[in-house]
């Protein structure tokens, strides 16, 4: 009666026994070659938009921090460009922020008699009054914003 159905063979599933692997002295480890071949998975192709971006992380990646720094101050703020609409409206929140009254800018005379003055660097380097540009450039250029003392800020302009 034959067990070959039934029989205890070392190798691998569906793998004929042979010859060699009897009369072979019988070790633990697998051949380097079965390892590099059944172990790895087959390569994938990466998935669009992998790995996943969480919502609040497109939302940060999607603002426009600047730093914001006060002459007399002794700290740095950072805000977020993209949340105000208007000149007015940031100026109300850095009057808020550095407790500090900065005044209304005219086209004609800047912030003149002011005590302080919003000035901003843009991609340029060039430091620039807060004001003499449409909102929207001033958006997309602004790099960092200081608050300077009117009387510093005299060669910005017409002041």
């Amino acid at each position: 009666m034959e067990m070959a159905g039934t029989e205890l063979r070392l190798g691998l599933p569906g793998t004929e026994p042979s010859s060699s692997t009897s009369t072979s002295k019988i070790s633990n480890k697998r051949p380097s070659s079965h390892m590099n071949n059944n172990d790895e998975p087959p390569p994938k192709s990466q998935v669009v938009g992998w790995p996943p971006v969480r919502s609040y992380r497109k939302n940060i990646l999607e603002a426009s921090y600047v730093k914001v720094s006060m002459d007399g101050a002794a700290y740095l703020r950072k805000i977020n460009l993209n949340i105000y609409k208007s000149y007015p409206q940031l100026l109300e929140a850095l009057e808020n922020m550095f407790k500090c009254s900065i005044g209304v800018h005219s086209e004609t005379e800047g912030y003149n008699g002011c005590n302080y003055v919003p000035t901003y660097e843009d991609k340029d380097g060039d430091w620039m009054l807060a004001g003499d540009v449409p909102w929207d450039m001033f958006i997309n250029s602004c790099k960092r914003l200081r608050i300077m003392k009117g009387s510093e800020a005299k060669g910005l302009a017409s002041l």
